[in-house]
């Protein structure tokens, strides 16, 4: 494995020293360490990818410097639009390094979400005519690819990929935490919230953590995952799902579970939602500031007020809680919606929490026949 201060340094010895991107699981030694000593101004964690790659394009035309993207391979599609309409070189010919990690590899086990991905990751580059190379685990190669990379980048003002596998980095602990003095945790919060769901409601929860908690608790009940749609892929889009449900199934109370970060990600569907004025749809935030499921990194959720954002765009109720017996208050005071409820809870996990032991075929399928009903 190659040191995130080799990598970090040997780029800086090129003037290469800004980065945005959104932070994935198996660049997390790497982010941590860019987090550590990069100030704010050259470490943007972005709304989505494709908000990094604007970024990064500013950057190189105040510059004249060639900035980095990191990315889950997953971000592909959020970036596919500014490569090809913004960086191309039959556009404005704009050099970004591209340092994608390579969930799903084929023949490496993964989570049923980064399988397509993951075969699809260099293919989606060579469609775009983006030149990669996988970095080498061993420190006197990479160095030497990263050179390679450079020197294309600074002959051609085209983008670069380097491509990252699973352990590529040795470990590094963040040491720039952002600490919260919260004292509800997002699992407890999920629960209170669940338990007090009506029979005929379903729930729409985002990718990461959430689901991981809710089908946990699911099974600690005894009850059934027909009711939920676990949203394993497809990160900020939970919301819009949730909609289309609420929408065709006026019947039924749909709760969309959502992270900060996953609302972030694409913050203008709130707007959507307020404005199809659903009567069924609560919008559930559980807000700890950060994107636990890929390290811990930060988001901006607890620095913004996404209460007065839910107000701005149209909710009918809106409210936020930091604490359990508020919450249970608020759950029992829900009108027609659509309601925004944002929960602020502190980060972390329990180290021994489960994955969803079904296949997103069978939960798409037990969901859909719990909506006939």
């Amino acid at each position: 494995m190659i040191s995130p201060k080799f990598f970090y340094d040997t780029l800086a010895s090129y003037g290469i020293d800004f980065y945005a991107g959104v932070p994935d699981s198996l660049l997390k030694n790497l982010c941590a360490y860019i987090t550590d000593h990069a100030d704010a101004a050259h470490n943007i964690i972005a709304a989505n990818e494709g908000g990094a790659m604007g970024l990064a394009a500013g950057h190189y035309l105040a510059t004249n410097q060639i900035p980095v993207v990191y990315m889950q391979n997953s971000g592909e599609g959020n970036i596919i639009n500014p490569l090809a309409s913004l960086t191309d070189p039959d556009v404005y010919n704009i050099p970004v390094l591209l340092v994608i990690g390579w969930r799903g590899k084929p023949g490496v086990h993964d989570e049923p979400q980064h399988v397509k991905q993951g075969k699809v990751t260099t293919g989606l580059l060579n469609v775009m005519g983006i030149d990669y190379i996988v970095l080498s685990k061993e420190e006197d190669k990479a160095e030497a690819q990263i050179k390679k990379a450079v020197a294309f980048m600074q002959a051609t003002k085209q983008c670069y990929a380097i491509v990252i596998e699973k352990d590529t980095f040795d470990a590094y602990t963040l040491q720039n935490v952002e600490k919260n003095d919260l004292t509800m945790s997002r699992e407890e919060a999920i629960q209170t919230v669940a338990a007090a769901l009506g029979e005929k409601d379903c729930i729409v929860s985002t990718t990461g953590m959430i689901s991981r908690e809710l089908f946990e608790y699911r099974t600690a009940m005894n009850e059934g995952h027909e009711r939920d749609f676990l949203t394993v892929g497809s990160m900020g889009h939970a919301s819009q799902i949730a909609l289309g449900i609420a929408l065709a199934k006026q019947d039924r109370k749909v709760w969309c579970f959502d992270g900060d970060g996953a609302s972030i990600m694409h913050m203008g569907s709130m707007a959507i939602v307020a404005n199809k004025a659903p009567k069924n749809y609560v919008h559930v935030v559980f807000n700890n500031g950060a994107h636990d499921s890929v390290g811990g990194q930060p988001t901006v959720g607890l620095k913004i007020d996404f209460p007065a954002i839910a107000k701005a765009v149209g909710y009918k109720q809106i409210f936020s809680v930091d604490n359990k017996d508020d919450l249970q208050k608020q759950l029992s005071n829900l009108e027609d919606g659509p309601v925004f409820l944002e929960v602020k809870v502190k980060k972390g996990n329990r180290k021994d929490l489960g994955r969803p032991t079904t296949t997103p075929i069978q939960n798409k399928e037990a969901l859909m026949e719990f909506l006939c009903k």
